[in-house]
């Protein structure tokens, strides 16, 4: 990673004022505040794989309120940020929710007026796309503010990914970086799902099901035996249980995916990374058991067979 900031071989006097000017000019404009009786330290440290902007931050407590003014100043509505605990505590306070994360812990926080207290330790911020969580999970208010334990099987894995993935990432080809960013994005969404489904009310838990069921979609689309039945199987749920919640979201499950099949393939014959594959693979890879099936699904979804789809997108 690259150093941004290091507060070292400043007078202590002034490291923690310039700790703070350095947030407000190169992260988000807060109200920052030094909760330690000790010098203040700190390091920042950033890169980007694909387009997934990270900071490691190796910091003394501190205490930040995003202000409502901030929030209209700063103008990052479409941003989510996972802050992954690696040593320390992190307290926050945002859309009427409280949460502890723990070492091994992440947090998912939204560009809103919120209060965050961090203990002396090292984090790490993943910059991601609202519309990619939201998509899967439903609105932001349902996750942020939640503590995701680093026992959740899903965690333990975000977790060893991305540490990996900052290690290796400079040897990365610019296409093989947005995939493997790409698949951490994924991992963090499967964390959160596993952690939704462990909300009580039966709202919640509705929205619970549904998103981890999208999320097995996502992981299995390859699989050509995915059908309603072993979806359901899957997340723990009756058919007609699955089937009910995703009626109350006007979608049948059958339809969600094959819809999800086909945007995969449209967006590997847009990738010059598989242009090397024929449809027929292509149309495998996604889910489908014949090219003919692809075919005619491909053609009433676009409007044009994949073949001019792969040729207009070069």
């Amino acid at each position: 990673m690259r150093p941004l900031f290091s507060t070292e071989g400043l007078h202590p006097r002034i490291a923690f004022r310039r700790w703070r000017e350095m947030m407000c000019d190169q992260m988000v404009p807060n109200e920052i505040g030094n909760l330690d009786a000790a010098p203040f330290h700190g390091r920042i440290e950033v890169t980007a794989i694909g387009a997934l902007p990270i900071t490691r931050s190796v910091q003394s407590s501190t205490r930040t309120e995003v202000t409502p003014e901030a929030v209209r100043r700063n103008g990052r509505g479409d941003r989510l940020y996972a802050v992954f605990s690696q040593s320390g505590r992190h307290a926050v306070q945002q859309n009427e929710r409280e949460a502890l994360a723990r070492a091994g812990d992440f947090v998912v926080l939204d560009h809103r007026p919120g209060v965050s207290e961090i203990e002396t330790g090292t984090f790490l911020i993943l910059d991601l796309p609202r519309e990619r969580l939201e998509s899967v999970l439903g609105p932001s208010q349902l996750f942020t503010a939640l503590a995701v334990e680093a026992n959740l099987a899903s965690t333990m894995l975000a977790n060893t990914y991305v540490q990996e993935l900052i290690r290796v990432g400079d040897r990365l080809n610019p296409d093989g970086a947005a995939r493997m960013a790409s698949i951490g994005i994924d991992l963090v969404v499967a964390s959160l799902a596993e952690r939704l489904a462990q909300e009580v009310p039966r709202s919640i838990h509705g929205n619970a099901t549904v998103q981890r069921a999208k999320a097995y979609v996502e992981a299995h689309l390859s699989d050509t035996t995915l059908d309603p039945p072993k979806l359901a199987a899957a997340v723990g749920v009756s058919l007609r249980r699955l089937q009910e919640l995703f009626h109350e979201r006007d979608r049948h499950i059958s339809d969600y995916i094959w819809g999800r099949r086909l945007e995969a393939a449209a967006k590997r014959l847009a990738d010059p990374a598989c242009a090397h594959l024929s449809i027929g693979m292509l149309a495998y890879g996604c889910g489908f058991s014949s090219q003919a099936h692809f075919a005619r699904r491909f053609k009433d979804r676009h409007g044009m067979s994949a073949r001019d789809y792969r040729r207009a997108h070069r």
